[in-house]
């Protein structure tokens, strides 16, 4: 029998919701902790003098004074955009037509479907994020070259086909019929196949007509365990745009809800520019909503109101919204999440962005009975930070009253030189990254 592995350093424990619940009373950090692996799980965590007399026999890595983590979980992405990232800032539909939409023509092609996908989860990797939810480009390839690039590393993912059957290019455009088939036999394949969860995918209600809408809701309706992503209220200009297009509905919202496509496992990108009745409706339903920090800043979209949308009990994601986002770091997200959140009046404690970033995105994600926690039972992906990995963080974390005031400095400044290790199904992945591809 295999004797296991035991992980020993300070461990990040959430026993509930950080953003529901004082942070004190469900999440500390555990000075003499350790976790115990052990066939791709976590069998159990505690204190690393009675797991090491536990499981004499288990192989050891002893982190010292690194903190042991449940691996990131990024909430959305889109993988397909990683070579235009930190292109010169324009707004969000000047960015998708210059260029967002002449990089995805590029992913008919599926070698090169496949050479940015490996490309994107080494660099997810390399940042201490294990599991990733994106958009793939209309074309079924892109799909495929994602979850089988997932598959390969042992990675729990999330994506699906993006559809659009107007205003983007034709090289860009499917039908509402192509968007429903191609989806569905994808999901068909994909969707519970080893650590592959599908999420049907409109790119957002402006690139796709009532009739792909419906479409994509009747799917849904068919498949109800899929989760359904989208983007909703990112920008002004956007919300205007919508308005045009759907002058029946209430609301930009109102533009999914009247197509099939809202209820609890739907997750929604951004949502800055909420109306009451949306905020009220998505409280109802319980879908969830993904915090892009990085990206609402880059392109000027806004502030999103965390604390208010959190006190109202909607399940919040974070994510790097990777190309519009301008950082692959999920610790960079939590810095921008913290200064957003300053902008806004509320101080985010370290132990929410930590949560945000692992339990509360596998909680948007519908896996957080699988993949979030250092829990037994859980899947053991795991993610080990530095807290001194710079100059600057050590002499900072140095001084340091509590874990939390250590912690912080890798928060606002750290990166992947942050990033002392990464598990994934209990199989040890040392940070190293392929040389980039000329």
């Amino acid at each position: 029998m295999d004797a296991g592995d035991l992980l020993i350093g300070h461990t990040f424990e959430v026993s509930g919701d950080a953003m529901a619940s004082p942070w004190q009373e469900v999440v500390r950090i555990n000075s003499a902790g350790a976790v115990f692996i052990r066939g791709g799980r976590i069998i159990e965590i505690g204190d690393r003098k009675s797991l090491k007399a536990a499981h004499p026999h288990a192989r050891v890595a002893d982190y010292g004074d690194h903190l042991i983590c449940p691996g990131f979980v990024d909430a959305h992405v889109h993988y397909p955009q990683t070579a235009i990232i930190a292109s010169w800032g324009k707004q969000l539909i000047d960015w998708l037509n210059t260029y967002t939409f002449p990089e995805e023509m590029r992913f008919s092609d599926p070698a090169y479907a496949r050479l940015i996908a490996d490309r994107y989860l080494d660099i997810a990797l390399a940042n201490g994020t294990t599991t990733a939810c994106s958009y793939a480009t209309i074309h079924p390839g892109s799909v495929n070259a994602y979850f089988e690039a997932a598959e390969a590393r042992g990675m729990r993912c999330v994506a699906g086909k993006t559809c659009m059957d107007r205003n983007a290019p034709q090289g860009l455009q499917d039908t509402a019929q192509s968007a429903y088939d191609d989806s569905k036999v994808l999901l068909q394949h994909w969707h519970g196949r080893g650590r592959a969860t599908y999420a049907i995918t409109p790119r957002f209600s402006p690139t796709s007509t009532p009739e792909q809408l419906s479409a994509i809701g009747a799917l849904w309706e068919e498949f109800p365990d899929c989760l359904m992503q989208t983007h909703l209220s990112e920008q002004p200009q956007e919300i205007s745009w919508v308005r045009s297009l759907f002058p029946e509905a209430r609301d930009y919202l109102d533009t999914y809800e009247r197509h099939g496509l809202l209820g609890a496992r739907a997750v929604f990108g951004h949502a800055i520019h909420l109306e009451p009745r949306e905020i009220d409706r998505i409280a109802e339903t319980g879908a969830a909503l993904v915090h892009c920090p990085t990206s609402n800043s880059f392109i000027g979209s806004g502030l999103m109101d965390v604390a208010g949308l959190t006190a109202r009990g909607i399940p919040l994601g974070l994510a790097t919204d990777t190309g519009g986002g301008s950082s692959f770091s999920m610790l960079r997200t939590m810095a921008a999440a913290y200064e957003i959140a300053q902008l806004r009046g509320t101080a985010l404690h370290p132990a929410q962005l930590m949560y945000l970033a692992t339990a509360g995105s596998a909680k948007a994600l519908h896996l957080n009975t699988r993949i979030g926690t250092l829990a037994a039972g859980f899947e053991a992906d795991l993610t080990v930070l530095n807290l001194y990995s710079t100059t600057a963080i050590a002499q900072r974390a140095e001084r340091a009253n509590n874990p939390w005031e250590a912690l912080f400095p890798t928060i606002m400044m750290g990166d992947d030189r942050a990033i002392a290790d990464v598990w994934i199904a209990g199989q040890r992945r040392v940070n190293t990254l392929a040389s980039p591809t000329p």
